[in-house]
């Protein structure tokens, strides 16, 4: 299995090494970051659209990204964690200046999509984003690569990347940013008082439920919600794995190691030194993405 890992460490010593990390005349920043969009044409703008995704009962509410110009573009779905304060539209927004449409939603129950919030309803409604970006209507009227199709996510999100990919072998690659395994695993507790402790936390922007019922879902689910379970759907596919300095870096390293296991060599490891939120490492982060992003699709 391939692994590029990429620390900061002494730039003196180790120079340019996360991307975009140290800005010298040399630095290889993709033009995605600081540069806008040019339509070759006036017709076709970058633009975003509000969607209402279809989920379950309800629809939920999305913010479309557009890229500019004509045709069919590689196109991401990009998952928020839980609730979901950083929602890293600033990488939405470059992902889309590099030719990528991005998908973001709020899954049902978190910041004003209707419906009761669950574990069970994120990995329910990233599989419906995909039906959605699947519809030949939105297909046509939002220029989308059927055959490019990524699933990302951070945190949380990064866990429901990792099992609604590995479910759904026509999509293309995944990036997962610090996921967080929310089953068996190295940061998820097994004892009921600590786990409704951290969802209380979490539940400022979830309707529909509770820390204890969100703690018995978690419980009642370890060994299905365990995000190893993915690792032979994903091992066949390009990966991208981006951990920071979090608690959740044995999570990511444990799904890299199962799916080397399980016969995958073409997943990638970028180890950027920041807080989960890549709170002071935005541009790494995005750099990362892209070029990634450019290589395998």
């Amino acid at each position: 299995m391939k692994v590029s890992i990429v620390f900061s460490a002494s730039a003196v010593v180790l120079g340019l090494l996360v991307a975009g990390q140290v800005f010298g005349q040399n630095a290889n920043i993709p033009a995605a970051i600081y540069t806008d969009p040019v339509s070759p044409d006036n017709d076709t703008p970058a633009r975003n659209v509000t969607v209402h995704i279809p989920a379950g009962d309800v629809k939920v509410n999305g913010v479309f990204f557009i890229a500019a110009g004509k045709g069919l573009h590689p196109t991401t779905i990009l998952l928020h964690g839980l609730p979901g304060n950083e929602k890293n539209l600033d990488l939405a927004q470059a992902v889309r200046r590099a030719g990528w449409n991005v998908l973001t939603f709020n899954y049902r129950g978190s910041w004003g999509s209707p419906g009761a919030y669950s574990f069970k309803g994120d990995l329910e409604d990233a599989a419906s984003a995909l039906d959605f970006v699947r519809d030949p209507a939105n297909v046509q009227s939002f220029g989308i690569d059927t055959k490019r199709i990524v699933m990302m996510g951070h945190s949380v999100g990064g866990w429901v990347a990792a099992l609604t990919a590995a479910k759904d072998t026509a999509v293309a690659a995944s990036v997962l940013i610090s996921p967080a395994n929310m089953g068996e695993g190295a940061s998820m507790p097994s004892d009921r008082p600590t786990i409704e402790k951290i969802m209380l936390g979490s539940s400022e922007s979830i309707a529909g439920t509770s820390p204890e019922k969100m703690a018995e879902e978690l419980l009642a689910n370890r060994s299905a919600f365990d995000m190893r379970n993915a690792a032979k759907g994903l091992a066949s596919r390009p990966l991208l794995l981006v951990i920071s300095n979090d608690i959740f870096v044995d999570d990511g390293r444990q799904l890299l190691d199962a799916i080397g296991h399980a016969g995958g060599k073409r997943a990638d490891l970028v180890q950027i030194p920041t807080d989960h939120n890549y709170s002071s490492k935005r541009i790494s982060l995005e750099s990362t993405v892209i070029d990634w992003l450019d290589k395998h699709l």
